[in-house]
């Protein structure tokens, strides 16, 4: 992959983004990861998505060194990097201030799998990590950020469960390339709606069974998977 092309695939899902209504004014950020140069591109600071050029990106380093270009990444950059490190099968990331995935946030919730539209996606409630501490808050907090995340997937399989709600703040999603990123955040906001409107209907609703979860994620995923075309 050549960096243009990464560069065209970031700003795809950062226009995907705001496209499916997960992102208003400038509150979200998508990058991309060349991993064999280990090389990440990401959106720019505060920059208004309809002005976006594939020029624009920034392009860095796992450690944060700008490699290429003249703006000032996302102030989320730090975030991006630390997932990029602590999950090595991820190539691309979205972040978003999306409504209902982001209420979950802020109510300090993980999304229940109360249904199979949620299985097909998300193996397993979608978690909430821990509350940040002062002192990560206070310093280094967006690098804090992605390091609470990982921590929170500390025995998970971040493949399987391509989402997290970062408490009080708002969703993090990931997949193997930017597109794939984009994706799973629309599919996030889809799961987040219709779990609350679940609760809604019914207080009482409880997560379908463990069989079911199962059958309807891995009909989709893994070597076993038999849904779609070849």
């Amino acid at each position: 992959m050549t960096l243009e092309q990464l560069r065209i695939d970031v700003l795809n899902a950062n226009l995907r983004a705001v496209h499916d209504g997960l992102v208003i004014e400038t509150f979200g950020n998508a990058s991309g990861i060349d991993r064999e140069r280990g090389l990440v591109a990401i959106k720019p600071s505060g920059v208004d998505y309809a002005k976006l050029t594939p020029a624009d990106l920034v392009i860095s380093d796992l450690e944060g060194r700008i490699v290429e270009g003249t703006l000032r990444p996302s102030s989320d950059l730090d975030t991006h990097l630390a997932l990029y490190k602590a999950f090595p099968l991820v190539g691309g990331i979205v972040h978003t201030h999306s409504h209902y995935a982001t209420a979950w946030a802020q109510a300090r919730r993980e999304i229940p799998c109360f249904g199979t539209t949620h299985a097909d996606y998300f193996h397993g409630s979608v978690p909430v990590t821990d509350e940040m501490q002062p002192h990560e808050i206070a310093d280094r907090y967006e690098l804090n950020t992605g390091h609470v995340i990982a921590r929170r997937f500390a025995g998970m399989d971040p493949m399987s469960m391509c989402a997290v709600l970062v408490a009080g703040h708002a969703p993090f999603a990931w997949g193997r390339t930017p597109a794939d990123a984009a994706h799973n955040a629309f599919v996030l906001e889809e799961i987040a709606r219709l779990a609350f409107t679940t609760i809604a209907i019914n207080a009482a609703s409880v997560p379908i069974s463990e069989t079911l979860k199962n059958k309807h994620f891995f009909r989709k995923h893994g070597p076993g998977a038999y849904y779609g075309q070849k």
